[in-house]
């Protein structure tokens, strides 16, 4: 009889722990794709988080709940963070994903 309980208590942290780590690539994808949009030759940071959206709205919408996504680029280097809340199978408990991803800008030279 007890033994039970600890059987689905370790199968739930086992599926939580999925989710968290499935959030996380997830996010970090997402924050890669708005990381080499806005950091295009072309790019811009709103470009960046609209690539980072897109991303999410396609791949990851039910994995990560209310997702910001958050834009940077200066001269040389174009910064995407990912901000959102995995979702969760114990109650009450909702963890707060958060990856960043930053590339080099593209910038055209002339030889």
């Amino acid at each position: 009889m007890i033994l039970l309980p600890a059987l689905f208590a370790v199968l739930f942290l086992g599926m939580q722990a999925a989710l968290h780590y499935h959030a996380r690539t997830v996010a970090i994808a997402a924050a890669q794709e708005g990381a080499r949009a806005a950091g295009s030759d072309t790019g811009s940071e709103s470009r960046g988080i609209d690539a980072a959206h897109a991303f999410i709205d396609d791949i990851g919408n039910d994995v990560l709940r209310h997702a910001v996504a958050q834009a940077e680029r200066t001269a040389t280097t174009a910064t995407v963070v990912i901000e959102a809340r995995s979702l969760s199978v114990i109650p009450g408990w909702n963890p707060v994903i958060r990856q960043s991803a930053t590339v080099p800008v593209e910038r055209v030279t002339a030889p």
